[in-house]
């Protein structure tokens, strides 16, 4: 509904919170040089003049950098969450009051309120959808065909998001191009491992205040954000078991220094567990049961599927909330498994999500894969495309120069020698 001086739609907490929100914005802003510069450029080229875009998204201080970049550009934006708990609702207010960019999200909200949220922003037919779990595009697919024949394409932010456009592309829907902004090397390398790594490990603790030191930490997966996890809790000081399901990964995660274990056996020792797989019940029934008094279990993949919190429910007598964040769950077999922030992801739902200074690189790729979108414009095949390997370079030679730091370039004799072939010992 419309509020009171405002002509826009918009469904938030409380819009009298703004102030603090614009407050926070601007302090993540100074930790993002690059995307600030692509909003300057932004700003004086108009890209995205034109362009009705669905931003599904964490509604953090640094997603609504990202949102003033596509305004910047010209784009008409509309904000909603991709998660119910990782909702900012001070920053949905600074949205909405400060920069005029409707948002539809509510920390806290139910499901049925999410996905409400979901078709409205498709009841807009928007050209370009930033989706993070691909969510708006699942449900367009299901539910809206029709306005697949308007969109110019989809970027995608998380692995999980990814997996699910690869299936939809094998399965023949996908019938425009979709930007794998995850699979960009300035994202996951340093999204994924660090700002993962780090804010998973804040959400934990600021929900628990729990020593890690000296317990055995289990990371279910070792991929780029598995890896960050894993390397933060041995910094910690934890004893870090991780559980693989690829041998390759298993190995690198043997020669990194880490304990390898089926999750059967893990399940058993592990005084904190953390999920970051994107699959579903990478936790089980098997698992709760056989785990400590009192073990500690978090998600920080995307969605809440990874842990089987049904059958959790099923195996106990009760639920209480010991802490903000922190639920309790009471087995019958007399021993107590405590899960966080209701398996949702533990980063956003007990914490402020990754620190803005990595966000910039991540977020860099999804401006500039939107303008990529409109730039191509007809010329893209339907299916999932990697941002070309020269924008990649250009955000990381921005971030470095941004840090004050220089690097070296090729010599002449150099290139000669990497472009011939008759040159050797």
């Amino acid at each position: 509904m419309a509020k009171e001086g405002i002509s826009m739609q918009y469904d938030i907490k409380d819009i009298n919170l703004a102030a603090q929100g614009k407050q926070r914005i601007e302090w993540a802003d100074r930790e993002m040089p690059v995307l600030r510069l692509i909003r300057e450029r932004f700003e004086a080229e108009k890209p995205l003049e034109g362009i009705r875009l669905v931003a599904c998204a964490h509604i953090t201080t640094e997603t609504a950098n990202l949102a003033r970049t596509l305004q910047a550009g010209g784009a008409e934006a509309i904000l909603i969450a991709s998660n119910p708990l990782s909702t900012q609702d001070d920053v949905a207010a600074s949205l909405v009051s400060d920069w005029g960019i409707p948002v539809f999200a509510i920390k806290g909200e139910s499901t049925e309120t999410y996905m409400s949220h979901v078709r409205m922003a498709l009841e807009t037919a928007p050209d370009i959808i930033i989706d993070d779990g691909s969510d708006v595009v699942a449900t367009m697919l299901k539910e809206k065909r029709e306005l697949a024949d308007k969109i110019i394409g989809t970027t995608e932010e998380t692995t999980t998001g990814i997996v699910r456009l690869k299936s939809m592309e094998k399965a023949g829907v996908l019938t425009f191009p979709a930007m794998a902004v995850n699979d960009a090397q300035t994202k996951h390398f340093f999204d994924n491992r660090y700002g993962t790594g780090q804010s998973t490990l804040d959400g934990i603790i600021r929900a628990t205040n729990i020593l890690l030191a000296g317990k055995n930490f289990v990371v279910v997966g070792y991929g780029w954000c598995g890896k960050g996890i894993a390397m933060r809790a041995r910094g910690l000081g934890a004893n870090v078991i991780v559980t693989e399901i690829d041998p390759i990964k298993a190995i690198e995660g043997v020669m990194d220094g880490f304990r390898i274990l089926p999750m059967k056996e893990a399940a058993k020792i592990g005084d904190f567990f953390v999920t970051v797989t994107g699959n579903r019940h990478v936790i089980d029934r098997e698992h709760f049961e056989a785990m400590k008094d009192g073990a500690i279990v978090a998600n920080s993949g995307h969605f809440d599927l990874e842990l089987n919190l049904e059958a959790l429910r099923e195996i106990s007598d009760s639920v209480t909330t010991r802490r903000p964040f922190v639920e309790e769950y009471a087995v019958k077999n007399g021993k107590s498994v405590i899960v966080l922030g209701e398996g949702r992801l533990i980063n956003l739902a007990a914490a402020e999500g990754h620190p803005a200074s990595v966000m910039d690189m991540s977020f860099a790729n999804q401006a500039l894969s939107a303008e990529f979108l409109v730039k191509n414009k007809g010329k893209l095949d339907a299916k999932v495309h990697v941002l070309p390997a020269e924008v990649d370079q250009e955000i990381a030679r921005l971030k470095l120069h941004s840090l004050g730091i220089n690097i070296d370039t090729l010599t002449p004799e150099m290139l000669e020698y990497m472009s011939s072939w008759e040159t050797g010992t």
